[in-house]
């Protein structure tokens, strides 16, 4: 069976070097096709170690979501990006961010922009689930409440001071609709104060959160 058949069978997955190494097993020098087959846009390399199908293979390729969870982990997409696919924000994310217990780091590959942010443990693993994006494509996501305290946590000099400030920044910076902030669980946002990162300003989210 030819390589472009072969590969077909892992349509909508990361390609990683293991398994182009499983495939490319009868050839003598299999790094050198590996490469070959980058120089023919059959593959597209996104890191060291990490392709995915190239223009030229015409197959599916996985998610940027998908492949967010495989370039640098252990990972969850949060902030903006997963306030965007839950439909808290308006504005569609170009840049897709993500947290980790790794350290913080951002790649810039031909399938977009990818950005982590450091978090420890144990705030790293309050409010997460597996999503299926699509058939053999499930990703791992916060929930809509952690990428709030996500997004709040990781933003630069932001510190929520006042009930007053956290409804601007939320309804106006944020642009999130009061139904959907009504919506939100505050009883896990609640049990994550303690642990997290800026434990004064998700208080006060919490605080805002219960008042509306």
């Amino acid at each position: 069976m030819e390589f472009r058949e072969q590969v077909g069978n892992y349509a909508g997955q990361p390609l990683t070097r293991q398994v182009l190494m499983d495939l490319l097993k009868d050839y003598k020098r299999p790094y050198d096709k590996i490469n070959e087959l980058v120089k023919q846009k059959i593959l597209t390399q996104i890191k060291r170690g990490v392709f995915i199908p190239g223009p030229q293979l015409k197959i599916e390729g996985p998610e940027n979501f998908l492949l967010a969870n495989h370039l640098w982990g252990p990972s969850y997409i949060s902030s903006d990006s997963a306030l965007s696919y839950w439909g808290l924000i308006p504005e569609r994310v170009y840049e897709i961010c993500s947290m980790s217990t790794n350290t913080s780091k951002t790649y810039k590959t031909p399938a977009g922009r990818f950005k982590y942010h450091h978090l420890a443990l144990p705030y790293y693993s309050f409010g997460q689930q597996q999503i299926e994006l699509a058939p053999r494509q499930r990703i791992l996501m916060a929930t809509p409440e952690k990428a709030l305290c996500d997004k709040i946590i990781t933003t630069p000099r932001l510190i929520l001071r006042s009930i007053k400030q956290t409804r601007a920044y939320l309804m106006e910076d944020l642009r999130i609709e009061k139904q959907n902030l009504w919506e939100l669980n505050i009883r896990s946002i609640k049990d994550w104060i303690k642990k997290a990162p800026k434990e004064a300003s998700v208080l006060m989210l919490y605080k805002t959160l219960a008042e509306l």
